[in-house]
């Protein structure tokens, strides 16, 4: 079953993470569950998700959803932009919502630490050279 978009593709905060995604070695964008995800072998980076709250989804539309390890998912969830996304969030993924006052060049670092944990050794030997 396909599932209906859930995202403008004119956002100007997605053609920002879209940038720095593609940046990547070999990264690609698919549309996963309604959302951009962007991926090599594996997804490093989500854009939007949701939480459920009293039984009903709250959206966060304009939001990345990156892939840490404990340490990391530990620093990720102790912002006050965090969020635990349904369904990945007890995989190792933790949401930030994106605004005014969002520091790209920190989204760019977190979205290369979640392509490190999920891109294979070649792919990461050509983001090192």
């Amino acid at each position: 079953m396909a599932h209906e978009p859930m995202f403008d593709p004119d956002d100007p905060l997605l053609a920002r993470i879209r940038e720095i995604a593609l940046a990547l070695p070999e990264a690609a964008e698919k549309v996963s569950h309604g959302r951009p995800a962007f991926h090599t072998v594996k997804v490093f980076v989500y854009y939007g998700g949701s939480i459920k709250v009293d039984g009903s989804w709250e959206q966060h539309p304009q939001s990345v959803l990156l892939y840490a390890d404990l340490l990391g998912q530990t620093q990720l969830r102790s912002r006050p932009d965090s969020f635990i996304p349904g369904y990945l969030g007890g995989s190792g993924w933790t949401g930030l919502d994106l605004g005014p006052a969002t520091d790209y060049h920190e989204i760019a670092d977190l979205i290369e630490e979640s392509y490190r944990l999920t891109a294979p050794k070649r792919l990461l030997r050509a983001l090192d050279d």
